[in-house]
């Protein structure tokens, strides 16, 4: 084997240190932390993704931690888990073979949750991977949970009847996006998908037709959550799932509550990051976001240990933003989650035209037209602040209002008349009337088209659509740029209808350093992602970056370790008690 790349201190191999942009506090009586280093590393000592994770200060067992949100989790099922909820309730009764440690402020650590580490790349060609499974790990049953089961959670995700899960380890191991037609899990219940095989029970091993160097990252998801075979209740398993964490499904009224007891057979000496506080979780749905931010407000009974998990709205940001009171029971933070107004590249062509369009924005008018600094803070680049390998830049640096004059430059007299599609949803809509009105100022001539919100994503992934312009949002499966960049600007991918490239952008060289970064070890990747986003947006400026999404979250008194995830941008229960 080569020498691995040099290790970071305690351990680790160092992905990025990256420092996003200060943010000052503008008079809202809130301030965003955007001053903070994101930092990433891989696990290579052992001992970082070994058990029990460390004491959480002040926290004690016992009491009911109760979450309350407007709609149902989508999914409880672990392999058709996506939805943000999901991914947040999911670790409480669910492991993986890796997870991250996440210090809540943009510092991770990628390290084996199931696994004894991040992974073995076994050639150093990213096509090999193997996993071995810890010592003590148990389902909700006490039974040992080994590479059979972990394997076996893997195959079901195959089940074209189990839709709405991640699909990169499946489309990886059958080298096809068309992974169910490659091979029938329910022809081969018995057996594995070609590529994944179990040589012992303590052994799990991936073969690759091409490298898949993201493997340690894609593994942190949902779709390794084992399961013993004779668990498998198909599409009824959404409704209570076989429990490998410290919590278990006690009680599942669909649609009203969740209920989570915890689970004796789960050990913390093998959980790096987990821990099992609360004698009990109760996720309750219905409220709206008011209701429920006015319930933890008023702070009286269970509401006292609870957090609304929709974020604070607009109609009551000022009430708690002023309230002095209220600020210990606040968590303001950004996520990963960036915002873009994507230009239709087949239909605007003209390079300078989609440069005249980035300096044209004003995006504090239209931050302050969304609710202000607590709804939304800048962007400027592809990737958001939360990936690793993050560089911060402004390619067309135009201030925080736009620069008419250098938009009106670029256009040279032209006045090009665009289409601007939208959804006809409140916030699209706001946005619209903000974005038309700093590109008429610009010289553009903007015809606003109204979407219905529920056909929006479908009818822009549609490659011959009729729309210039359309606002975009992203968020990443992992914090890379593989999760990123060349999901949304790969021209390779771009077919009649479903693509996630919505700017139809394609450009071989473009492409062809996409390749090359997939192919590096993942240590190596992040500055290299961060040097090709600057690239994309300097050579063809395929959208304009507009914002990333603020979590700003509210609690009852007796909430305490919630913090908000430097993966997915909302609240992380790992650290979650009950103050007394």
């Amino acid at each position: 084997m080569r020498p691995r790349a040099a290790a970071a201190a305690g351990g680790a191999i160092a992905l990025v240190v990256a420092l996003g942009a200060c943010s000052e506090n503008t008079g809202e009586g809130t301030t965003v932390d955007t001053d903070r280093k994101q930092t990433g590393v891989i696990a290579t000592d052992p001992k970082d993704s070994q058990g029990p994770a460390a004491e959480v200060a002040g926290a004690q067992k016992g009491g009911t931690f109760t979450i309350i949100r407007e709609t149902p989790i989508s999914h409880l099922d672990p392999q058709r888990t996506y939805s943000f909820a999901g991914l947040m309730a999911s670790p409480l009764f669910a492991r993986y073979l890796t997870t991250w440690k996440d210090d809540g402020k943009g510092g991770l650590v990628l390290v084996g949750d199931l696994a004894e580490t991040p992974g073995t790349n076994v050639n150093n060609d990213c096509k090999v991977w193997e996993f071995k499974v810890k010592d003590g790990v148990k389902f909700e049953d006490g039974s040992p949970i080994t590479s059979k089961e972990i394997a076996y959670g893997i195959a079901r995700s195959f089940d074209p009847d189990l839709t709405g899960g991640p699909t990169y380890i499946q489309e990886w191991l059958a080298d096809t996006a068309q992974y169910d037609t490659k091979w029938d899990f329910k022809a081969n219940k018995t057996s594995l998908p070609p590529g994944l095989t179990t040589p012992d029970p303590k052994t799990l091993r991936f073969e690759f037709a091409k490298p898949r160097c993201d493997l340690p990252f894609a593994v942190s998801l949902p779709t390794t959550a084992p399961l013993k075979p004779e668990q498998d209740t198909g599409v009824n398993l959404d409704a209570k799932p076989f429990s490998s964490g410290p919590y278990k499904v006690a009680k599942n009224q669909v649609g009203v509550q969740l209920t989570l007891d915890r689970n004796p057979h789960w050990d913390a000496k093998t959980d790096p990051v987990r821990h099992q506080y609360p004698d009990q979780f109760v996720w309750t749905f219905g409220p709206t976001a008011d209701a429920a931010v006015n319930r933890v407000i008023a702070d009286n009974g269970a509401d006292q240990s609870a957090v609304a998990w929709n974020f604070v709205p607009a109609s009551l940001v000022a009430r708690v933003a002023q309230d002095a009171a209220l600020k210990q029971r606040t968590i303001l933070s950004p996520t990963p989650s960036a915002n873009q107004l994507v230009i239709n590249t087949q239909r605007v062509k003209d390079l300078k035209v989609r440069q005249a369009l980035n300096y044209a924005i004003d995006r504090d008018g239209l931050i302050k037209a969304l609710g202000g600094q607590t709804v939304a803070q800048p962007l400027t680049t592809l990737m958001p602040p939360a990936t690793i390998g993050y560089q911060a830049y402004d390619a067309y640096p135009a201030g925080a209002n736009g620069n008419v004059d250098k938009a009106k430059e670029l256009l040279g007299g032209q006045t090009p008349e665009l289409v601007l599609g939208v959804a006809d949803n409140t916030t699209e809509q706001q946005m619209a009337t903000q974005l038309k009105g700093n590109l008429e100022r610009a010289g553009f001539k903007i015809t606003v088209r109204n979407i219905p919100d529920d056909a929006k994503l479908d009818e822009i992934k549609k490659k011959n659509n009729p729309w210039d312009l359309y606002i975009g949002n992203w968020a990443a499966d992992w914090p890379s740029g593989a999760s990123i960049l060349p999901v949304l600007y790969d021209g390779r991918s771009i077919k009649a209808e479903g693509n996630s490239n919505q700017s139809y952008f394609n450009d071989a060289a473009i492409n062809a350093e996409m390749d090359r970064i997939l192919a590096l070890p993942p240590a190596q990747q992040g500055p290299e992602w961060g040097k090709l986003d600057e690239r994309i947006m300097k050579e063809h400026a395929p959208v304009v970056p507009l914002f990333v999404d603020v979590a700003y979250v509210a609690h009852g008194s007796k909430v305490g370790g919630v913090f908000i995830s430097s993966v997915f941008g909302y609240p992380s229960f790992v650290n979650a008690h009950v103050k007394p």
